[in-house]
């Protein structure tokens, strides 16, 4: 009887092969997958909505600078610095973008002065024309702009040979315990009818 040896013998190949993943595999990783893009995906929202939540206020409702009375009037300087002269004032206020408060800073600014009857008399600097700067030249007794050469008359009143469409624009004034509040606003350039912007 002979006899074999099994070291001889040839040995089948191991199977490396990856077996198929059954349904049940996919359908747990996909659900996994689906549950943590959830879980991240809702703190990335509620923090984009909080980190835009500023900046969707300041456009939805005009964030007015503060620093002013309840009906919008800034305090700007006592009554007995004025005379019949028109003097420039910065008015002053604290101003916020979405995320930022700039303390004390200049908004803009008028010219105040006393008219006949010793009431209290004020004009945005603005120039309706076009948006720059007037000056109050004392020689000519005139407001001057020197972008276009409009000019108005020390009541406001537009020349007839300017280029801006209307006056002056004239601002609400009141006096209180010997100061002088002013309700600031702009106005929108280019226009004949005065609107606020």
């Amino acid at each position: 009887m002979s006899q074999q040896s099994h070291s001889g013998a040839a040995q089948p190949a191991p199977d490396f092969s990856i077996p198929p993943a059954p349904r049940r595999s996919f359908l747990t990783q996909f659900l996994a997958a689906a549950v943590g893009a959830l879980v991240g995906i809702v703190p990335a929202i509620v923090g984009l909505a909080t980190f835009l939540n500023p900046l969707r206020k300041s456009v939805l409702q005009k964030q007015a600078p503060s620093g002013s009375d309840a009906d919008g009037y800034y305090e700007v300087t006592a009554l007995a610095a004025l005379d019949a002269t028109p003097q420039a004032f910065k008015i002053i206020a604290d101003r916020k973008d979405a995320w930022n408060v700039f303390p004390q800073e200049a908004i803009g600014a008028v010219f105040l002065s006393l008219d006949g009857d010793n009431s209290v008399r004020a004009f945005n600097v603005t120039c309706p024309h076009a948006g720059c700067r007037v000056d109050f030249r004392g020689g000519k007794q005139a407001y001057h702009c020197p972008c276009h050469n409009s000019s108005f008359d020390v009541d406001g009143t537009r020349s007839p040979e300017s280029p801006s469409a209307r006056d002056l624009d004239s601002l609400k004034t009141k006096v209180v315990d010997g100061r002088v509040w002013v309700k600031y606003q702009d106005f929108k350039a280019g226009e004949k009818d005065k609107k606020p912007v």
